[in-house]
């Protein structure tokens, strides 16, 4: 039981910057159909499942060449949503805000996102290094469903909100973008 629970807190902790974008997603595409949601939500919970798992192996793979590099963690996710969340403003600002609703999420833009928001649970593979795989497995499976449901809040929440902004949509979802950045960044580096 309390294996769950600590997998289920790990999961909200480890969200919040997924369902922070989900939200940004909502507002820039306010009429976005559920199937979109749902993949949305699917992807940023598969990666939020895959990289704990994938810290998990380089603790017992590769754990010095992972320890150098998670330095740069919070730099790439910055960079990541940067670029991103600029991109959104760029739109708002030229007036493809409405015409942001007929063109999808693309799928390049999505795993950017996901990403993004999920490079910084594979330090969550340290803290289970002492389990087993088939443990570390179901704690990864865990975080990615509890990332998919506070995911889909966040998309229809953002939703929400979105159709009330109109023509301000990708300015939104762009500062929000970029904030979450700063946030990840400040978080790993200061």
């Amino acid at each position: 039981m309390i294996f769950i629970l600590t997998s289920v807190l790990f999961g909200i902790g480890l969200a919040m910057d997924a369902f922070s974008v989900s939200a940004a997603n909502g507002i820039r595409f306010p009429h976005m159909p559920a199937k979109r949601s749902l993949t949305i939500a699917g992807a940023f919970g598969l990666f939020q499942t895959f990289m704990p798992l994938l810290g998990w192996l380089c603790v017992h793979a590769v754990a010095e060449a992972f320890t150098r590099f998670q330095r740069f963690i919070p730099w790439i996710a910055l960079l990541l949503l940067l670029y991103i969340g600029g991109k959104m403003i760029w739109e708002g600002l030229r007036g493809e805000d409405g015409k942001a609703e007929d063109k999808p999420l693309g799928g390049t833009e999505l795993l950017i996102q996901s990403v993004a928001t999920s490079i910084d649970a594979l330090s969550v593979g340290f803290t289970i290094s002492e389990y087993r795989f088939a443990q570390a497995l179901a704690e990864s499976a865990i975080i990615g469903a509890v990332t998919f449901a506070i995911c889909m809040a966040g998309l229809y929440l953002g939703k929400r909100i979105g159709a009330r902004l109109a023509g301000k949509a990708s300015l939104v979802g762009g500062l929000i973008l970029i904030a979450i950045g700063i946030k990840i960044w400040a978080e790993g580096v200061l």
